[in-house]
């Protein structure tokens, strides 16, 4: 589950307008006949989004690979959850976990089984990898909630790569991997367990207050939020020690109220780290569940992995150098250590400038250019940003710049290689987007 307020807060603030959909569907590449990912196969349609860059990364599972650092964080999370979360008699792990679930998801289950709104803009084009419209590249974990609350899994960590489309910079890329939790509990779980507790004890009739859903009990909303809030400190404390400053904020998201998210204090900034909250009540109810309420966070390997080991750079955990995956083969899951650079290479910064496609406007377009300039430039892109949009007074067309910063983490790039990286991201996006440059 993926509960993060950047989902809410994208490249140039993108909102998506119905209306639009067949404009921007010039901006798109011809979709395959046919697309297959973990034994699905699907047909393709007009929705088809995704791009090149993204198709690569599929190939990849970075959560297997042993000498990847997302891989050991991975492993000391579950090393944690297991150790620390037993069922009575200490004898199997309270939390079951699923790692092998299929990246390809329905619209259900990716946003409907969660409460997302139908104008909501994560289900956007500009936001979402779409194969149809009726499947999508999971957005995050917690498309598989549905499924498995509706199969009986009380307590759960879901773990797997996620795809959006967003910004360009060194924390964001198409693909990040997250780990979803959910635990559920009875009255009796969730209270002293040697009192018998009604079921009905856990819901109330009333109105929904900034503490609480309209469906809970006060006391029911005040222990859920302090286990939730527990366990997520012990196991951020686990990760990182007792020497960071980590802080709750108040969040939104459509499948939690109350929402939180838990920052830490790293290189002078606060950085988002999960997202948590308690499950609305009407999903559970989705789910065929009446008698049980619960909580459920997600967060972000790529962020935790950052803070703990020192990396700078997202792109980093998709390098295949040796002198960057021999730093972490042989380690310990539970061993403390920092990357250290191999060598930090100047950037090397280029403008991209064009005039719109008629009937165009510059929020879709963001999203297809940093699509395309991911695909050609691929590890290269360290950085896009728009650094001017204006109307021409006369004419009314629209025009963009892009700033691109090109570094490689491998080597120190000459003009000569940029330059043919670029004009070739110039000569791609006239001819698929039929921008006139400028």
């Amino acid at each position: 589950m993926r509960l993060k307020s950047v989902y809410l807060s994208r490249l140039c603030k993108r909102s998506f307008i119905c209306s639009r959909l067949a404009r921007t569907s010039r901006l798109r590449s011809t979709p395959p006949q046919n697309f297959e990912l973990d034994g699905i196969s699907l047909s393709p349609d007009e929705k088809w989004n995704l791009s090149p860059a993204v198709l690569r990364t599929l190939q990849r599972r970075l959560l297997f690979e042993a000498d990847n650092p997302l891989c050991l964080l991975k492993q000391r999370i579950v090393n944690f959850i297991y150790g620390n979360y037993q069922v009575k008699g200490g004898m199997s792990p309270q939390f079951a976990v699923i790692d092998n679930q299929p990246r390809v998801v329905s619209i259900f289950d990716n946003f409907d089984s969660l409460l997302v709104p139908a104008n909501h803009v994560s289900r956007s084009i500009q936001d979402t990898y779409y194969i149809n419209k009726d499947y999508c590249l999971r957005a995050h974990t917690s498309a598989h909630q549905h499924s498995l609350i509706s199969q009986g899994l009380d307590n759960f960590l879901v773990i797997g790569d996620v795809y959006r489309r967003d910004a360009i910079d060194s924390l964001h890329f198409p693909c990040f991997h997250q780990i979803e939790g959910v635990r559920l509990f009875t009255a009796a779980e969730l209270f002293d367990g040697s009192l018998k507790r009604d079921p009905k004890s856990l819901f109330a009739n009333d109105r929904r207050t900034s503490k609480k859903q309209g469906q809970h009990t006060k006391d029911v909303a005040e222990c859920l939020i302090k286990d939730l809030k527990a366990t997520l400190e012990t196991l951020c404390h686990h990760i990182f020690g007792i020497n960071y400053d980590m802080r709750w904020v108040n969040a939104d998201f459509p499948f939690t109220y109350p929402s939180f998210e838990l920052e830490v204090y790293y290189e002078k900034r606060w950085i988002e780290i999960l997202g948590c909250g308690i499950i609305e009540q009407d999903l559970l109810r989705m789910a065929g569940i009446v008698d049980k309420v619960g909580w459920a966070f997600g967060l972000g390997l790529e962020r935790l992995a950052m803070i703990l080991y020192g990396i700078s750079d997202i792109r980093l955990f998709w390098s295949r150098d040796s002198g960057f995956l021999t730093q972490f083969a042989g380690k310990s899951p539970d061993e403390n250590f920092k990357y250290v650079p191999v060598s930090i290479h100047p950037q090397v910064l280029y403008d991209l400038s064009f005039w719109l496609p008629e009937g165009v406007g510059p929020k879709e377009m963001a999203a297809e250019t940093c699509d395309l300039i991911r695909s050609v430039g691929d590890q290269l892109i360290e950085q896009v940003k728009i650094t001017d949009t204006f109307e021409h007074p006369r004419t009314k067309k629209t025009s963009q710049t892009y700033r691109l910063v090109y570094r490689s983490y491998e080597e120190a790039l000459t003009k000569e290689q940029v330059n043919q990286v670029h004009l070739k991201i110039r000569q791609k996006m006239v001819e698929n987007y039929g921008v006139v440059l400028r």
